[in-house]
């Protein structure tokens, strides 16, 4: 059935792997309308969009595109996909008037204050929430690789400026974390941030720490995750840890730089699967071990954000603040 014309608009969220496609009315996600496609299987942006528009006969009005890269002049980029992503592709697929690219932390930052409810997880409460409709937020992917947003209401409007965080370097602060960085540095030429805090970084400080104990083998994320929680493996429980704990470092530092007082908000796979193990593992004493500011450090409430939809939600928002 051929939907009304120039009502929706078409969000997409592109992995590594696969694409989301949906539609929106407004800011209001149709979630029935979410298809996933297969990167591999398809030669480019344009011929995905094309067989969604073709599959849902829909004539769109807007269209936005979120995507795991950096994104400039209306142009992204992605290390592991060689489409061509810009916004003249996108528009002359979609045939919108209105066609946009953003960083996939960017939509996820856009998607605040419109999730469902239940769809954020409080992982940390903070000392005195801060009510203020205004105030900052901060948005921390952790999944394929790591990266922030940072949430600013203004008064023309919300803005969330792009930012490629993971590729800052790690901060150190003992001779084991710095011996870890030099393991990172000797195999990929820098340590940085997204070479620990991603699924992949799990994987490459189990296997550090198996050359720290002369016992070295590796594990794939999944089975360390799983080593950890039944209690079967403790050199898992050092590398998630270890992990958690350098999270929590990285997070408060980013922190003080952003003083988000609406809250912290976790995103990405990697972010869900160990939310539930943030406090147990010492997150909270690592976010706030700041010396004479560990008390103001208090002032930042952490939730994960459980939504799977979000950059999708966050895609619509975007475009709705354009009209």
């Amino acid at each position: 059935m051929t939907r009304p014309a120039d009502i929706y608009s078409l969000v997409a969220d592109i992995g590594g792997t696969n694409t989301r496609v949906a539609l929106a009315e407004g800011t209001h996600l149709l979630t029935d309308t979410v298809t996933r496609y297969a990167n591999a299987d398809y030669p480019g942006l344009e011929t995905v969009l094309t067989a969604y528009i073709d599959a849902q006969q829909v004539d769109c009005k807007s269209a936005c595109v979120a995507l795991a890269g950096p994104v400039k002049d209306g142009r992204g980029s992605m290390t592991n996909l060689d489409w061509a992503l810009d916004e003249a592709t996108l528009a002359r697929a979609t045939q919108a008037e209105t066609a946009c690219l953003l960083n996939d932390l960017q939509a996820q930052g856009h998607a605040l204050g419109a999730l469902p409810e239940g769809a954020v997880t409080q992982l940390v409460a903070a000392q005195e929430v801060d009510h203020d409709p205004k105030a900052t937020k901060l948005v921390i992917g952790v999944g394929t690789g790591f990266n922030i947003a940072p949430v600013y209401e203004t008064r023309w409007g919300r803005h969330v400026p792009p930012s490629e965080s993971g590729h800052a370097n790690l901060p150190l602060r003992s001779e084991g974390e710095l011996r870890l960085a030099q393991y990172f540095e000797t195999a990929h030429g820098f340590p940085a941030v997204e070479d620990m805090m991603s699924g992949r970084g799990l994987e490459r400080v189990y296997a550090w720490l198996g050359i720290e104990a002369d016992d070295p083998r590796e594990a794939r994320a999944a089975d360390i995750m799983a080593g950890f929680e039944n209690g079967t493996d403790p050199r898992a429980l050092e590398a998630a840890t270890m992990f958690v704990r350098m999270l929590g470092t990285v997070a408060g530092n980013l922190s003080l730089i952003h003083l988000p007082f609406g809250g912290v908000f976790f995103s990405g796979g990697v972010a869900r699967a160990f939310a539930r193990h943030f406090v147990p593992l010492g997150f909270s004493d690592a976010f706030r071990d700041k010396g004479r500011f560990a008390g103001f450090m208090g002032n930042f409430e952490v939730g994960v954000i459980e939504d799977d939809f979000a950059a999708l939600t966050g895609c619509a928002n975007y475009l709705a603040a354009q009209d």
